[in-house]
């Protein structure tokens, strides 16, 4: 998980120097990731959503045309920021209406300046602890009945949703807390997924109806090794599809503006994601 005592050990390890590079060359993100095939027109659009704590500030992206299964984007402990608008984009151009929440927005509004590749982590953890199980369930209700009252969205599809590093936890928590919507979920380098607190979140996972693609990091496999067991345990009793691989990459290897993104890793793991939301979504 995103640890801040591994942090700099880590970097060492699975830092991508040839990203960094581009990235402070001044080439975003954009320009890394490959474009979809068949890729639609996308309408993109900032917006403001209310919950019972305050209005969150977010980006809705949508194919142009027709209605379309909507998928719900928490982030990693960066927030959102330009490289989570741009995988949000593709994802958009695959054919869904695509939701990228700032879960900080009880504390601070997203910046559009954010850079993983140069942001001080330790400036993100106080964020953090700001949000605990109740924040998380209750702004995935109000995220997903937000998303069921846009008319790009087709209410007839279940909803996926997705989640990196600290999102690992809240996509869990979306799909306990609103079971009869959410069809498909990822997790992708997600941190705290099964503990020994008694609010872990595979605890939840009777709860659920969902299928998951849990894409765990080397590094967190490591230092936790029997996490992966206990979450196939629970997702094999739940008698729930659950997708548990560890990737030969380093925590935060998704997103493509972080010190370790790992392009082929992460074309891997997006690759799975959208044949899961293939089958679930459909």
């Amino acid at each position: 998980m995103c640890d801040q005592d591994h942090f700099e050990e880590d970097l060492k390890k699975y830092s991508r120097r040839d990203i960094g590079l581009l990235l402070s060359a001044g080439i975003g993100a954009a320009m890394i990731l490959p474009r979809s095939a068949n890729a639609a027109e996308i309408a993109e659009n900032e917006v403001e959503i209310k919950t019972p704590e305050g209005v969150c500030d977010a980006y809705f992206v949508t194919p142009k045309s027709g209605a379309h299964a909507a998928v719900l984007v928490w982030p990693d402990i960066f927030g959102l920021r330009p490289a989570f608008r741009t995988m949000a984009k593709r994802l958009a151009e695959s054919g869904y209406c695509v939701l990228v929440v700032n879960p900080f927005y009880r504390t601070k509004k997203a910046s559009a300046a954010i850079d993983a590749s140069s942001a001080a982590i330790a400036d993100f953890f106080p964020l953090a602890k700001t949000l605990n199980a109740k924040t998380h369930t209750d702004d995935a209700t109000a995220f997903v009945q937000w998303l069921d009252a846009q008319p790009q969205v087709d209410k007839n599809k279940k909803i996926g949703t997705i989640g990196y590093c600290m999102g690992g936890p809240i996509v869990m928590r979306t799909a306990a807390a609103v079971p009869d919507r959410v069809g498909a979920a990822g997790t992708f380098h997600g941190g705290g997924l099964a503990t020994k607190d008694e609010e872990s979140p595979h605890l939840l996972i009777p709860k659920m109806k969902a299928q998951f693609l849990v894409a765990i990091a080397e590094n967190d496999d490591k230092r936790d090794p029997e996490s992966k067991k206990t979450l196939k345990e629970a997702f094999e009793q739940a008698k729930l599809t659950a997708e548990i691989e560890v990737y030969p990459a380093g925590h935060g290897w998704c997103p493509p503006d972080t010190k370790v993104y790992n392009q082929e890793q992460s074309e891997k793991a997006w690759a799975r994601m959208l044949v899961l939301f293939g089958k679930a979504l459909a």
